[in-house]
């Protein structure tokens, strides 16, 4: 081999070498996404994270409950009534119990109510400013500042979401016709028996 292609060899591997290094060790820069691009990121990751199991009621048809997308994101069913429970089986340990649209769960903390999550300013998140929807999931904070949020809502998983996925996820949660529907607040265990009496 002549030194010409010798030397011109190293200096590519000099090249491909020093342009790897500054691939791999840097991170990527990100663009800012257009409120377009922010709407559709979020409806992937709502869509993907499963946030209609519990905010969505359902319909039941031949082959088992399929969201119901008129109500999409508004929560427990406002009027609702829980069928009868034995509240025995809410102890720790035992059962936790859903109700058959999977918007209210039962167990050892009391009664809780899947939240209405569309922009609803008297009875959604309209007037939720997006730094407290982060804290909201971030802390586990009802409004990001109120009483803790209760099981089945797996804060402790989607606080873990970088910035930019929850600030998708309220643009998104942002831009869907807002629905009037007052969810409960949560019933305390010492509360549920009066509740689920079925009466």
């Amino acid at each position: 081999m002549s030194k010409k292609i010798i030397i011109m060899l190293q200096i590519g591997m000099v090249v491909f070498i020093s342009i790897s290094q500054f691939n791999c060790s840097g991170k990527e820069e990100k663009k800012d996404l257009s409120k377009e691009e922010m709407i559709a990121l979020g409806k992937y990751i709502v869509t993907t994270s499963g946030c209609d199991d519990c905010h969505t009621p359902k319909i039941f048809t031949e082959f088992g409950p399929v969201f119901d997308t008129t109500r999409r994101f508004s929560g427990f069913p406002q009027g609702e009534k829980l069928p009868a429970y034995d509240v025995k089986y809410a102890a720790p340990g035992n059962w936790y119990s859903a109700e058959k649209n999977l918007t209210a769960w039962v167990g050892p903390w009391g009664i809780s109510y899947a939240s209405n999550l569309t922009p609803d300013n008297a009875t959604g998140i309209g007037t939720l400013t997006e730094e407290m929807f982060i804290k909201c999931i971030r802390e586990g904070k009802y409004m990001g500042v109120g009483r803790p949020l209760l099981p089945p809502m797996p804060w402790q998983v989607y606080g873990q979401k970088t910035d930019q996925d929850l600030k998708a996820m309220y643009a998104y949660f942002h831009s869907l016709e807002p629905i009037k529907n007052q969810v409960p607040q949560p019933t305390p265990p010492d509360k549920m028996m009066e509740i689920l009496a079925g009466k």
